[in-house]
């Protein structure tokens, strides 16, 4: 069995060969060529956590991937451990036999997945003229989230917005000029300054209300929400959504655990139909994007097994040609 560790990964999972590989994966959910069942939760309350499951199997013209990926949310482990909130690992099994072919650190895994999963929306909705972003978030997800943007897009400046002003100024020490992302990374003093001349947006918190106020919105806009992952969770303002081209990573995911889409459709703000389409299916060219200059979309993921699977299968092929990881018998 190979094993990847967390830096393996890195070096394994290029941000543009990712994002390519999210097109396929998202493609394939749409296309019906992927068997994903929506996660299992075992909650531990005892320890304040919860486990989640999420199994998947891909299976069109590109090949088969099959892969289970494990992740553990634990909030009180800083304090009491030491230790990260999240851990993550990922199981990938050979198609054919369902044997056990390697073991990938999961949380590096999510976070690049995750990120070049906004980097496909991005590229498939935003305009092409797009040159400011604001990042909510300066934590790890909204590393990747910063660096699939400006794969796709010409960033030249980048708004950060964090509770926690200590830790954007880490991530501006850590990011400005690294690959892709430009040297000009600004503070922003409040989500209005963030968002108020931004092309893109990309919301990676855990925010239970919205993060910023849908009238500074500049018309045009392009939003990737990935910060919110259950159904009391919300970093869009409804109205936002109301008025938004919205496209999701899965329907059946999205209705279930979106909070973004779950709570005005509760409401009657919006109906389940006021979902325009799967990201999927821009891919398939099933369903068109952005239809003028001045729309706002919005695309809302709250990740799917599909992307696990995928972007595994791409890390395993890349550390075996990089002579990446380490080989145990298993």
């Amino acid at each position: 069995m190979l094993v990847l560790q967390a830096v393996e990964v890195r070096k394994a999972l290029p941000m543009a060969e990712t994002i390519a590989a999210m097109k396929r994966a998202f493609a394939s959910l749409s296309a019906g060529s992927a068997q994903v069942p929506l996660r299992s939760r075992v909650v531990v309350s005892r320890h304040g956590g919860e486990s989640l499951f999420m199994p998947a199997f891909v299976d069109d013209e590109a090949g088969a991937a099959l892969a289970l990926k494990v992740v553990s949310v634990f909030t009180r482990n800083p304090q009491q451990y030491g230790l990260p909130t999240l851990h993550a690992a990922v199981v990938v099994l050979e198609p054919h036999t369902g044997r056990p072919t390697a073991l990938l650190e999961g949380g590096t895994l999510t976070a690049i997945r995750t990120g070049a999963a906004s980097g496909a929306a991005t590229d498939l909705l935003a305009r092409h003229d797009s040159r400011i972003a604001a990042i909510f978030g300066a934590g790890v997800q909204a590393r990747t989230q910063l660096e699939a943007i400006c794969t796709v897009r010409p960033i030249r400046t980048v708004w950060i917005y964090d509770r926690i002003p200590a830790r954007i100024e880490t991530f501006m020490r850590e990011l400005a000029g690294q690959g892709p992302i430009p040297d000009e990374l600004r503070v922003a003093a409040s989500p209005l300054q963030a968002v108020r001349d931004a092309d893109v947006i990309c919301t990676a918190t855990t925010s239970l209300t919205p993060v910023f106020d849908d009238a500074d919105l500049k018309p045009g806009v392009h939003i990737n929400g990935i910060g919110s992952y259950t159904p009391a969770m919300a970093e869009v303002p409804a109205e936002t959504v109301k008025r938004a081209l919205v496209v999701v990573d899965s329907r059946a995911a999205a209705l279930a655990e979106a909070g973004d889409l779950i709570q005005p459709i509760q409401t009657g703000l919006i109906s389940e139909t006021h979902i325009h389409a799967e990201l999927g299916e821009l891919v398939l060219g099933r369903k068109p994007g952005r239809a003028r200059a001045e729309e706002i979309t919005f695309f809302k993921s709250v990740g799917v097994a599909v992307q696990d699977a995928v972007a595994a299968q791409l890390a395993v092929e890349h550390a075996q040609r990089l002579g990446l990881g380490q080989l145990v018998e298993w």
